[in-house]
């Protein structure tokens, strides 16, 4: 069990006393290791919670420490106590709790996370899936490896098949590192400055199969500080040398400084690349994305794109009801979007999840304050807009995309100048002069984001 020596815990019981010799810095692999231990030891389900009870002064110290070490890996443990001072001692006496909800996204994540051992902490049946309004009722396995493709955009859970796959909106990630998803998101950012390095690590190791790798699902990988810290060349070259397939979902105009490199990678790896274009009015694009490339930047990105010989669909999202929705805004759009030489697009209606929904909330009551009540029904069910409304925008959308010729999905994964995907041989043999890993993937495999 991976506690600190003298932990004092007993399963199923009350904890008497708490760790000693907490480390003065611990790090992330010792306080998840911590967690871990006190969950196997004393953790406890409730129909909400997770629960860890422990008594006395020692009790109290295990609980705060507890709290720290979630929080160090991006567990909320929340603390409530009946203490009261034990008389003449300085000590603290009564019982207190730490408490983790039992969500079924919250259950995910600290798996993924602390990885406990204990049955009763990992299961999630009876978890709440908040987005969906269900209840998990049992997982079992399938006796299977195979492979699984995060195809969410926004904050929540998404449900298929029995699986739970979890997938954050940029602004609300902001809060998992105790930032807030307004102010802080608009002028803080954490670059992982080692990530292509640790990336070119474990694309080398047997295990790696070379599945398909999908970046700018969550957070923009050309996001202007990518001019500054240059990351994203060696990671192309990794992935392409290790023969992994990839894709990049962009609104970033620093992407054109590594379409050499892209279109060397694509010679090797199937490759697929889209950008983000949500509308043409430069004045609205300025009051909504302040800062970042306008529409007319991205067009000449998707056309830089192309002209390299390289497929670029473009995602036209998110269309803002009442304001961008209209059959003659999108018409305009995706004849833009076309002309640019653009090989598919796909248009979907803005999502408003936690951290989102309060920002475009407060910017539409600033801008548009007119709009605040329509869009309240809208959006009466929470993140989705009103089913009828999609339908309806499905309706006018489908004969647009028909008739500019791009009803194609966004980003297949292809070799450059190739319809399919592509002959393993001949991937393996282009790529013979360079430091590779692995074959190319089987013929007629492909990822399509959405």
């Amino acid at each position: 069990m991976p506690l600190p020596a003298g932990g004092g815990i007993r399963a199923g019981a009350d904890v008497p006393a708490g760790p000693s010799g907490w480390p003065l810095r611990p790090g992330l692999d010792w306080c998840a290791g911590f967690v871990a231990g006190v969950l196997d030891a004393a953790g406890t389900r409730t129909t909400d919670d997770l629960v860890v009870r422990a008594a006395g002064q020692r009790g109290h110290e295990l609980v705060e420490h507890l709290v720290a070490a979630g929080r160090a890996v991006g567990l909320r443990f929340t603390g409530s106590s009946t203490a009261r001072g034990v008389e003449g001692t300085g000590r603290r006496g009564g019982v207190v709790e730490a408490v983790l909800p039992g969500d079924a996204r919250t259950v995910a994540r600290l798996v993924g996370r602390v990885d406990p051992t204990s049955a009763a902490v990992r299961d999630m049946a009876g978890a709440t899936v908040a987005a969906a309004g269900a209840q998990v009722v049992g997982v079992r396995a399938l006796g299977r490896r195979q492979p699984m493709f995060d195809i969410t955009t926004g904050t929540g859970d998404f449900v298929a098949e029995g699986v739970i796959s979890h997938n954050c909106f940029a602004r609300n990630t902001h809060t998992y590192l105790d930032l807030d998803a307004g102010a802080d998101f608009d002028s803080q950012i954490v670059v992982k400055v080692n990530a292509a390095r640790v990336l070119d690590r474990e694309l080398r190791r047997p295990r790696w199969r070379r599945e398909p790798v999908a970046m700018g699902t969550n957070t923009d990988p050309y996001q202007r500080a990518e001019g500054r810290y240059r990351l994203m060349p060696p990671i192309l070259r990794s992935l392409a040398d290790t023969g992994t397939p990839f894709s990049v979902l962009t609104k970033g105009t620093v992407l054109t400084r590594d379409l050499p490199d892209i279109a060397a990678a694509a010679d090797d790896v199937p490759v697929g690349l889209g950008v983000s274009i949500a509308l043409l009015d430069e004045e609205l694009h300025s009051r909504l994305e302040p800062g970042a490339p306008s529409p007319r930047a991205r067009l000449d990105l998707v056309r830089r794109i192309t002209d390299a010989g390289l497929p670029c669909g473009v995602m036209v999202a998110p269309v803002l009801p009442l304001l961008t929705d209209s059959a003659e805004a999108l018409d305009a759009v995706l004849e833009r979007i076309a002309a640019a030489g653009a090989t598919g697009a796909t248009v979907l209606a803005l999502h408003l999840r936690p951290g989102t929904r309060e920002w475009f909330l407060q910017w539409l009551a600033r801008e548009h304050p007119g709009l605040v009540e329509r869009y309240a029904r809208l959006y009466r069910r929470g993140a989705y807009v009103d089913a009828d409304y999609r339908r309806a925008l499905g309706e006018r959308v489908t004969p647009l995309l028909r008739r500019h010729g791009l009803d194609r999905p966004v980003t297949t994964m292809r070799l450059r100048g190739r319809a399919g995907a592509p002959d393993a041989d001949a991937g393996r043999n282009r790529g013979a002069g360079r430091r590779r890993v692995g074959a190319a993937p089987r013929d007629g495999e492909q990822l399509s984001l959405l």
